[in-house]
């Protein structure tokens, strides 16, 4: 990929927002671009690498597996998110498994190459650490919800979370299957599907594909 294209890819990137082109250049002198089909492993869990991975294209999966193959779902990502900072801090094993859900397109950053980066920029230091405390943030809302919530609310905060306003109304757009839902609040495919048809049946929500709409306000209780 030329010069040009990869620090374009790199200006898209809203961790690295505010670097000059020639500030752009070095970082990319020591990354690569590199392309993952869909349903590739980028990482697995326990892996040794140090590297940052910055989307430009596509949507991975975050996630972990126990020995019986139970997957939990930990986070969706996409163009202009980062996974893999945790390597860049510590010299700790990956801490979780990445999968492409669809064709993904990735700046990889070497660990060499971001510490000088952020030792000329320390914002971008900055920027991390604030993405890093949200979520953490976000990690503790979840334990909280598995604590305290039962499936029904668990699902519905997930399904929340998901939502982008558009038209007034909140959406879904290619939302996770019913198994993946099913993985992220800690249930059964069966009872996924049963509560989203009995929400679909209420008026509460319309399905249409892999779209989901939601009307108003989702019912307190199921």
């Amino acid at each position: 990929m030329p010069a040009v294209e990869k620090i374009s890819l790199l200006k898209s990137i809203p961790l690295f927002s505010g670097l000059g082109d020639a500030e752009l250049r070095a970082l990319f002198d020591h990354a690569s671009i590199r392309s993952f089909p869909k349903n590739s492993v980028i990482i697995n869990d326990g892996d040794e690498s140090d590297s940052l991975y910055v989307i430009a294209s596509g949507k991975v999966k975050i996630f972990l597996m126990d020995d019986k193959g139970k997957e939990i779902i930990l986070n969706f990502q996409s163009a202009g998110e980062y996974f893999g900072e945790l390597s860049l801090l510590d010299q700790i094993c990956r801490s979780a498994s990445v999968i492409t859900l669809e064709p993904c397109q990735c700046i990889v950053i070497t660990k060499a190459a971001f510490m000088r980066c952020i030792s000329m920029h320390p914002e971008i230091a900055l920027r991390v650490i604030r993405d890093l405390t949200a979520r953490l943030r976000d990690l503790t809302d979840e334990v909280k919800g598995f604590a305290l919530l039962d499936v029904y609310g668990r699902l519905s905060r997930i399904l929340l979370k998901l939502t982008e306003p558009k038209d007034g109304e909140l959406v879904i757009e290619r939302a996770p299957s019913r198994k993946d839902l099913a993985s992220m609040v800690g249930s059964s495919r069966e009872m996924i599907t049963r509560i989203i048809k009995s929400l679909e049946e209420g008026g509460h929500i319309t399905v249409k594909g892999k779209t989901i709409v939601i009307h108003g306000q989702l019912p307190h209780a199921w």
